[in-house]
């Protein structure tokens, strides 16, 4: 198993998240990029890595999610990829369930779905739950699927199936561009209802409706073009 841990500016969380992951009873590889944040998180990361061979810690400029999660993937040695935001909206103690999938040779992505019911929810942001709703059924009018949540940002992948992903994405962008591109290579995809503990953005929450302007695009580009 490895985890892509992106993290920007998360030094509030990310000791907490690598915890919650090292504390999975299977054998592990962490790799946290530090894309640029001016708040200490790397060096956070660096001094709960020391003496841990597992940790890989990658830094860089800061250019967004999408960079960092590319940036990681080449670092990569287990079998199964999972991203694993820094901030704790997502809890490591759902990877076994969402990750059986593939360890059952069904799946070759699995999505962690925040809006099929089952697993606790904070309740807050209306609007953003709307905008979220509509991507979702954009992208199943175009790809021809069934997803209820598209821009989840768990999403567990075969190693083998996340390299061959050409992703470009350097923002947010790089949430749809991964759903686009498995679902229009017809990849075996999986979904599993998540707990969520989302932030506001007065807690350190990022993503904005302009976010979803560009899932629009990005939805559209990868349909239409590759």
């Amino acid at each position: 198993m490895s985890f892509l841990v992106p993290a920007y500016n998360e030094a509030a969380t990310i000791v907490d998240v690598l915890d919650a992951v090292w504390a999975l009873e299977f054998d592990k590889q962490i790799v946290v990029v530090d894309d640029g944040s001016t708040d200490g998180t790397g060096d956070l990361a660096e001094r709960w890595g020391d003496g841990r061979d597992a940790l890989v810690l990658v830094r860089q400029v800061n250019r967004g999610k999408g960079a960092a999660v590319r940036a990681a993937i080449p670092h990569v040695d287990g079998d199964i990829a999972v991203i694993q935001d820094a901030d704790l909206e997502y809890d490591p103690a759902d990877v076994p369930a969402l990750i059986e999938p593939i360890k059952r040779g069904v799946a070759d992505v699995v999505f962690g779905s925040r809006l099929s019911g089952g697993r606790p929810q904070r309740a807050y942001l209306f609007w953003h739950l709307l905008g979220n709703r509509f991507l979702s059924l954009l992208t199943n009018v175009l790809y021809n699927t069934t997803l209820s949540d598209m821009e989840t940002g768990y999403k567990a992948f075969r190693t083998d199936v996340l390299r061959a992903l050409e992703l470009r994405q350097d923002d947010f962008g790089i949430e749809p561009e991964i759903t686009a591109k498995v679902c229009k290579g017809k990849l075996r995809v999986y979904e599993l209802p998540i707990a969520y503990y989302g932030r506001t953005y007065a807690e350190g929450k990022k993503i904005t409706w302009r976010d979803g302007l560009k899932a629009i695009r990005v939805l559209l580009s990868v349909r239409l073009f590759g």
